[in-house]
């Protein structure tokens, strides 16, 4: 998995893949390039049954300054149709992140801006330096934070998105957190230990298990389901007959160690 300009995915741990913003010298801005490299590569992450978890990382000293300046210039000087090809071709990127079906976690060594939030809403969890800072800064430029939005609002909730999508402002990653942007905030001298533990904690987990609880969670809370009660108790009934509910429960009663968990809980 390899041949992108703009991202590296490397694979130093068993069940690991760490995908990378490599555009340091752009900050990690996002143009028409890195946002269909970025979206073959959650397909093929997706697709691959020897990656467990997801590291959403960045190169240099900024996660992601959000849209690059000259995709932004290049987007206002097509057509109507043109215009919507390019938000559409962002939109879906920011799905299939969404989307993929094991855990993303976020590393946010730096700044995040724009599209950047965009990218730490689609993850499952976000650990960031409390040196970084945060903007969500669409309405200077004249234009609003409409396709990473969705994203966003589920993350933080409206009263928090009207808040910081109308006037722009900086906030620090304690505010990140408080607002549930970010899921632990620590020095960056610990940004590391830190995500290496919450990706531990994904290994001790079945695959399969973190699948479905991750379609669970976006299921319920994003009212895709008429019934959630039933369709709640069907899953669990599901989640019993397969192969891994069977074997996590004799492994439970039999107080034998988990078969898809890694030695010591490491990667």
């Amino acid at each position: 998995m390899s041949g992108y300009e703009t991202l590296t995915i490397g694979r130093d741990a068993p069940g690991l893949a760490e995908l990378t913003l490599n555009r340091p010298e752009k900050h990690n801005a996002m143009n028409a390039l890195m946002i269909a490299e970025l979206a073959d590569a959650a397909a093929k992450l997706a697709s691959d049954d020897t990656v467990r978890v997801v590291v959403l990382a960045a190169s240099g000293p900024t996660f992601c300054a959000g849209g690059d300046l000259q995709w932004m210039r290049d987007q206002a000087g097509k057509d109507r149709n043109g215009k919507v090809e390019g938000a559409t071709e962002l939109a879906m990127m920011l799905k299939a992140l969404d989307d993929l079906p094991k855990p993303l976690v976020g590393k946010v060594q730096g700044n995040a801006f724009g599209g950047g939030i965009g990218l730490m809403s689609v993850c499952d969890i976000v650990v960031a330096a409390r040196s970084a800072e945060f903007a969500l800064t669409e309405t200077r430029l004249g234009l609003i934070p409409a396709t990473i939005g969705p994203y966003v609002v589920r993350r933080i909730g409206e009263g928090h998105a009207r808040h910081l999508f109308l006037n722009a402002r900086r906030f620090d990653a304690e505010t990140a957190r408080e607002i549930g942007l970010v899921s632990v905030s620590c020095s960056a001298d610990d940004l590391d230990a830190a995500v290496r533990e919450e990706v531990r904690a994904f290994l001790e987990c079945a695959p399969g298990a973190v699948a479905s609880a991750k379609s669970l969670a976006k299921s319920l809370a994003r009212q895709a389901i008429k019934d959630p009660v039933a369709y709640s108790i069907a899953l669990l009934a599901d989640r019993w007959e397969t192969a891994e509910g069977r074997a996590g429960i004799e492994a439970f009663l039999s107080r034998q160690p988990m078969p898809w968990a890694t030695k010591n809980g490491k990667p």
